[in-house]
């Protein structure tokens, strides 16, 4: 599953820059996934709880941010929405010299830390 190695990335990435700034936890993850990604939200949602386990990351809310597929014909610059599945001809002039404007994404955004409450903590026995 390609959820799982995208959900892993993520949370290394995540769990290296907290601990860089000296963070005790992460609340929420910011990522923009673009449509023609190929990432099946709920299997990343799924993912990314069991990737954030015994992480500065753990319990950290996932927020996902969906980009629209969008492309522009080279010749006659029209635009539009690409949707699912990719429709690559332009819709005006029917050309095929297209390129993808977005629907490619999948980076973060952007990470909220938090304070991790007194007596827990990643690794620690309760």
């Amino acid at each position: 599953m390609h959820e799982m190695s995208i959900a892993t990335a993520v949370v290394e990435q995540v769990d290296a820059a907290a601990r860089e700034h000296g963070a005790d936890a992460v609340a929420r993850v910011r990522l923009q996934v673009g449509e023609l990604a190929g990432v099946v939200p709920a299997a990343l949602d799924f993912c990314f709880e069991l990737a954030c386990a015994g992480t500065l990351v753990e319990g950290a809310a996932l927020e996902t941010e969906a980009v629209p597929a969008r492309a522009r014909c080279v010749p006659c610059a029209t635009e539009w929405a690409v949707g699912m599945p990719p429709d690559l001809g332009c819709p005006h002039c029917d050309g095929s010299r297209v390129e993808l404007l977005a629907g490619r994404e999948l980076q973060i955004l952007g990470v909220e830390w938090a304070a991790r409450p007194p007596g827990a903590g990643a690794g620690q026995e309760g």
